[in-house]
This record gives structure tokens, sequence and C-alpha cells, in this order.
């Protein structure tokens, strides 16, 4: 096992805000991550009908909101006319989901913005062009990381700013294998963002010896934080940044 001494502190990222304690994506969970000290945060975004960047996880609004149906359905001026924190908790009541333009407004230059491009059931929309066009326009080339288990979604948003950082996500198990192996070869990243339980010391060295790092997903355990901790990878993406950090830093 390696020694304490020869590692270095991974980027305690936030998913989807401290969503332990604050409803998930929105600015209520996002200025807590900050607040707590976490080096960024992840979001997920896709388009309103009247084709604006919004900011939440499901295709549809149940789960996280007041309202029912597809994000898809309603205009940008609907989505946040609904109640997207009294289901989290009556003390967040009146949580509006927000616009990645506020997002990059209140936390642009802040800290990181991990940003996941959701558009798997449109995969040929104008997600990533629009995007990558609000990174240019607030000039967060060097704060912004955007991440995907599409892979085209990358190599289309280096084809529009060469710059950018990218993140390929993986999933899980079997379903995996071909982002963790094959696309590195074909498609374009810089950090492979693997599902924790599937990070091991092979991969994480196999993965540095190419030049790229590793930010694993979605991990509360204090014994996986502290095992992927030892094996080295760059960055963790967790519910709760403050006890990640905590557990970390008290190895």
């Amino acid at each position: 096992m390696m020694e304490k001494q020869n590692l270095t502190m991974p980027l305690i990222i936030a998913h989807r805000g401290a969503s332990v304690k604050a409803p998930e994506n929105t600015l209520a969970a996002f200025e807590l991550a900050f607040e707590m000290g976490a080096d960024g945060v992840e979001l997920d975004v896709m388009l309103s009908k009247d084709e604006q960047l919004v900011v939440i996880h499901d295709d549809t609004v149940d789960r996280t909101t007041n309202g029912s149906g597809r994000v898809s359905d309603f205009p940008l001026n609907i989505l946040q006319g609904l109640d997207a924190g009294s289901v989290f908790s009556t003390a967040f009541c009146g949580e509006q989901l927000p616009s990645l333009a506020e997002v990059f407004e209140r936390f642009g230059g802040k800290m990181l913005i991990n940003v996941e491009l959701k558009n798997y059931a449109t995969p040929f929309d104008g997600l990533t062009d629009k995007v990558v066009n609000l990174i240019q326009k607030y000039k967060l080339l060097n704060s912004v990381l955007l991440s995907s288990f599409n892979p085209l979604n990358l190599r289309r948003a280096k084809r529009r700013l060469p710059e950018v950082r990218l993140g390929l996500l993986a999933l899980s198990g079997k379903a995996g294998v071909l982002s963790r192996g094959t696309f590195g070869r074909i498609f374009p990243y810089d950090a492979l963002h693997p599902y924790y339980s599937d990070v091991n010391e092979t991969l994480v060295n196999k993965i540095h010896s190419l030049g790229r790092q590793v930010n694993v997903w979605t991990v509360d355990e204090p014994e996986e934080l502290l095992r992927l901790y030892q094996l080295g990878v760059d960055g963790i993406i967790t519910n709760d940044p403050q006890a990640a950090r905590k557990v970390i830093e008290g190895a």
C-alpha cells in the first residue's frame, strides 16, 4: 500500500451540490458545497422546451419538484416556477431549478463546475453547442469540466472549443468496459469518471500512464473513500463533501 506522504489530496467534488443536506442541483446545494470547502460541484444540464440550459438530473420534473411532466415539454420560465426544494425539506420551500447561466454567474471562477451533458435521449440536439457558448460567454474555460456518458458529446465539444476539459463517464460493471478501455483510444478526454467499485490500482495506473486523471463517482462510504485515496485518484465525487474531506484528512 502506498505511503501517505506520497499521496496528494484528491479534489472533493459535491455530487449535484451538497445533496445530502440540500435539494440536489439547486443553488442552495451548490452554495452549501462552497461553504463546506468543496473544490467543485457536479451538476446535470439539459434543454428546456425553449432550448434554455436548465440544471436538473431527470428527464422529468416529478422526483425533484412539485410538478409533473418531461423537462423538454416546458419553457424555462415555467420550470423555474416549480418548487424544487420542498420535496427535500420544507426548509427549502420555493427553491428553484437554476439555469446554467445562474450557476456560472454565482460560482464561476470560485470552484470547479463539472457539467454533465444530459441529452442521452436526444443526442443530436444543440445542448453541447449551447453549453460551450456559455462557457465562452462567461470566460470560464479554466473553471469548467464537461462530462458525459456519450463520447460523441465530448468530441463535439472538443471540436468547438479545443481547450475545454473533458470527462468521460463510465457506467458500472460490464456496461462500462469500453469507456474504461477502448474509447480512450478513439475519443478525446482529460479525465475518466468511473464508478467507484470498478476502480483498482491497475485502472488508475493505466489512466495515469496516458496522462489523464481519474475522478470517481459517487462515494460516501468511509472505507471506500480511504481506499480510493490510497489508490491515488485525482477527484472524488460525493454527496457529502464535508464528511468526505474529514475522512481523507484524518487518514
